[in-house]
């Protein structure tokens, strides 16, 4: 009987009849050709997500989304598939939006809270489709924050909420939600040897969500800060120039901030000799040895800040300072 039950039941029973309707399964589908029956479907995953806006614009992780050509979203208690298209991606923040293809008769969009007053131990709850099991509610609490998590690309996700509320394989991209129903964060990934939750869940905060999300509604891409340069990555570095402190510059784009500023990148000669260019040693006053690490300083700054960036030419120590532009990250 509903007058049984307790308090704290009636709350999260509250809970989950106001959100589910939001949350949605996410199916990732690759066109491939076939030699015998030309091209066909083939499913290359299933996750979840929520409706963002009445204009049918769907939120998910970047790696539900990952590889395929079409996407198809179904709603609680709605038999119907609803096709959809990819807007824009967010690799580096495992962040994707879709737009429905056609919506149905009434779409829900999310209640967007912020993540900014979080404090651990409060309750969080996570929906989504664990195994295929669509729709389950689980509960737990904030377990910590600030947490800094390995992404896609060779880069860090920071700010992670860390949540022991049980989160699966088939829940990445569903809504994690605070005790007044909204949105704090979208379940992204899981700490477990097994593959199965061991009370470590991450969930990618919603201030990030509310930060790309709208960039890749309007511009399909987000535009962020950066050099104007393309450096070498991690992996070919030490071919190149052995264990050496600091980021090569591949490439200074034409008439750029780093051009401006001086800076110069790898050249070849007619013999088809490569020379290395300037190699940064620090931007904005902290070392830089990977990817991640330029990634992270930048990341915190805003199209237009100035950075002084020390670097090495031809073993002489030199410090220039660079404007920031707009570039596009996918």
């Amino acid at each position: 009987m509903a007058s049984e039950l307790l308090p704290v039941e009636t709350k999260t029973i509250d809970i989950y009849r106001r959100a589910v309707p939001s949350t949605v399964n996410v199916s990732n589908i690759k066109v491939a050709k076939n030699f015998y029956h030309g091209e066909v479907e083939v499913p290359q995953g299933q996750g979840s997500g929520f409706v963002w806006d009445e204009n049918g614009h769907i939120v998910t992780n970047y790696h539900v989304v990952q590889g395929g050509n079409n996407f198809v979203v179904t709603f609680y208690n709605d038999p119907k598939r609803y096709s959809a298209k990819l807007v824009g991606a967010a690799s580096d923040k495992d962040i994707a939006v879709l737009k429905l293809m056609e919506k149905p008769a009434k779409l829900s969009p999310i209640a967007a809270g912020n993540s900014k007053t979080l404090l651990v131990g409060q309750y969080s709850f996570a929906i989504g489709s664990p195994f295929g099991l669509d729709y389950t509610l689980t509960s737990g609490v904030i377990s910590a924050l600030g947490r800094k998590i390995d992404g896609i690309g060779g880069v860090k996700i920071n700010d992670m909420i860390q949540t022991d509320a049980a989160i699966n394989m088939g829940n990445s991209g569903g809504p994690l939600l605070d005790s007044s129903g909204q949105l704090i964060g979208m379940n992204t990934v899981i700490f477990s040897t097994s593959g199965s939750s061991a009370g470590l869940g991450f969930a990618v905060p919603v201030d990030t969500i509310k930060q790309i999300v709208p960039q890749l509604i309007q511009h399909g891409k987000v535009i962020r800060p950066g050099l104007g340069i393309v450096i070498v990555p991690d992996s070919t570095k030490s071919r190149l120039v052995g264990k050496i402190q600091g980021l090569i510059i591949q490439y200074v784009e034409e008439k750029g901030s780093a051009a401006k500023a001086g800076l110069k990148g790898m050249t070849q000669d007619q013999f088809g000799r490569v020379y290395i260019g300037d190699i940064v040693t620090s931007v904005d006053g902290k070392s830089v040895n990977s990817l991640d690490d330029i990634y992270q300083i930048l990341d915190a700054k805003k199209i237009g800040d100035e950075v002084s960036v020390k670097y090495t030419r031809e073993g002489k120590a030199l410090v220039t300072k660079v404007r920031l532009q707009a570039i596009s990250s996918q």
